[in-house]
């Protein structure tokens, strides 16, 4: 009991013996005394009333906790004791409107009861309008999957470079963590490319359309550095000269069968590829993966999507073997087999997969 009960006749009996109506009834009463012009309130008055509320509160029933609670969560100049004791109540419904919103609470505090409570709690601080590192450590640390998309999602939450890479660590497990993660304006440029890569293609396309136009720029490029850095070792082939072939071509309405079926008889491999990159809409950087590979396979897909004949499949086929290696006759009969049982819906499926990937 504080030296401050002993202001009021009778408050002290109140406190130890009254029942929780009576001091519930006590303490809003006081509290009303602190509404009344709350700005003009000195220091000396301000810890006065803290010193007596402090003492009434915990003992009156949950509905005036709870009321008293959401009252002095929107006060600048709140009984700060008394904040802090609600704010550390085990019953979310006190705790909560002050962790949401008291500015009295300082990061100290935060950080502790943080450290120390349970998820309600930690959910319930995500809500506030600044969030520090040193608090957002914390709930990245110790929170759920609730808390952490909450805190994501908190455009007044700063996250340290550590809290930043744990939150990216789970959101590979969590599609909406990655959309919260991937609209924040503070994420740079390496985070970024470290979300998309553990991310699946259905994520990075949903996140292209919910992000603005200066993040899908950022997100188109970071593909392209992971696709980059995906590459194997040595020499990189320059599409340059073969794009531009390409396009004259298409200017000028000569791009199609006949011109790629050309390219592939003499073994022109770039020029080749930039021109079924035109043709089926699929990104050279892609396709020329897709086409060095281990099997000619993608071939056989990309001739079926776009009704190609055998002669210029066959034509590619051999390409894809290159100059200096003949398949055997019975493997292009192979080849061709497969070709002829391949269905068109089965390979449009594949090749709009392929086709996503460029728009992420």
């Amino acid at each position: 009991m504080t030296a401050a009960t002993s202001l009021i006749p009778g408050l002290d009996a109140i406190v130890k013996r009254g029942d929780p109506r009576r001091r519930g009834e006590i303490a809003r009463a006081i509290a009303d005394l602190y509404f009344q012009d709350p700005a003009r309130l000195g220091p000396e008055l301000i810890d006065l009333f803290d010193n007596l509320l402090i003492d009434l509160v915990p003992h009156a029933e949950l509905g005036s906790r709870v009321d008293l609670a959401e009252r002095f969560s929107r006060l600048n100049n709140a009984p700060p004791h008394l904040v802090n004791q609600l704010a550390r109540e085990n019953e979310i419904m006190v705790a909560g409107p002050v962790l949401r919103r008291s500015p009295v609470l300082d990061d100290a505090a935060l950080v502790e009861i943080a450290r120390l409570k349970g998820q309600g709690h930690l959910l319930a601080m995500t809500e506030r309008p600044v969030l520090p590192a040193v608090v957002t450590d914390v709930l990245v640390e110790r929170g759920d999957r609730d808390v952490v998309r909450r805190a994501a999602g908190n455009a007044g939450a700063v996250f340290s470079p550590a809290s930043y890479s744990e939150l990216i660590k789970r959101s590979a497990q969590d599609g909406v963590l990655t959309l919260k993660i991937g609209q924040r304006s503070d994420l740079s440029g390496e985070h970024l490319k470290q979300l998309l890569d553990g991310t699946l293609d259905v994520i990075r396309r949903r996140l292209s359309t919910v992000v603005n136009p200066v993040r899908q720029v950022e997100i188109k490029r970071a593909m392209a550095a992971i696709e980059e850095a995906a590459l194997p070792p040595g020499p990189r082939r320059d599409f340059s000269a073969a794009q531009r072939t390409v396009l004259t071509l298409h200017r000028e309405g000569h791009l199609g069968e006949s011109a790629l079926l050309g390219f592939a008889k003499a073994h022109k491999y770039e020029e080749s590829i930039a021109s079924l990159s035109a043709m089926a809409g699929i990104r050279i950087s892609i396709l020329d993966r897709l086409i060095a590979g281990d099997r000619y396979d993608p071939i056989l897909i990309l001739g079926r999507v776009l009704n190609l004949g055998w002669p210029t499949v066959r034509a590619l086929i051999l390409l894809w073997y290159g100059p200096n290696r003949t398949p055997a006759d019975a493997d292009l009969e192979a080849a061709r087999m497969n070709f002829a049982r391949l269905m068109p819906t089965t390979a449009e499926r594949v090749v709009n997969f392929w086709r996503n990937r460029q728009t992420i």
